[in-house]
């Protein structure tokens, strides 16, 4: 049971997310065949949703409320361009696809293009909240099917893990 919660709180983890606890899941079952992948990608895929709507209705207000203060202003400023940022790339590259852009852009396992930075994209664009949390969840999905894939292959061993 505790390897299941380690890896459902390592799947909360920004930039780390499902893309660390799969292999990490993957290592743990072939240490142990009695751990089961299949329960870990439901138990990872729950862990990286959970904070979705606390992101989306709620990240942007305690960024914006933060970024003026002494301790917490800097990485506050720093979470708010990157949000920007990855909002106007969003935009740029999609035009009125916008909902495939942002599935695609958490799909893709990279640092930094997680459900995270994705939810929060999509509230500094004011995007529909059901619509991108459907377009998150396909990207979480995506994304688990791309490095469960990867970790399949072996590339799971290139991290040290397995």
């Amino acid at each position: 049971m505790k390897n299941y919660i380690y890896i459902f709180l390592i799947s909360m983890v920004p930039l780390i997310e499902l893309r660390g606890a799969i292999p990490v899941a993957y290592g743990i079952h072939a240490a142990n065949p009695d751990f089961s992948l299949l329960w870990s990608y439901v138990i990872i895929a729950i862990g990286n949703m959970l904070p979705v709507p606390f992101i989306y209705f709620f990240a942007r207000k305690v960024l914006d409320w933060g970024k003026d203060k002494k301790v917490i202003g800097g990485f506050c400023t720093w979470c708010i361009q990157k949000g920007n940022k990855g909002g106007q790339k969003l935009q740029e590259k999609a035009g009125r696809g916008l909902y495939w852009a942002l599935l695609l852009f958490v799909g893709i396992p990279l640092p930094g293009t997680g459900a995270w930075t994705g939810t929060l994209a999509a509230s500094f664009l004011d995007m529909d909240f059901k619509k991108s949390v459907l377009a998150v969840v396909g990207g979480v999905i995506l994304a688990s099917i791309i490095v469960g894939v990867l970790c399949t292959l072996g590339f799971g061993a290139i991290f040290g893990i397995s």
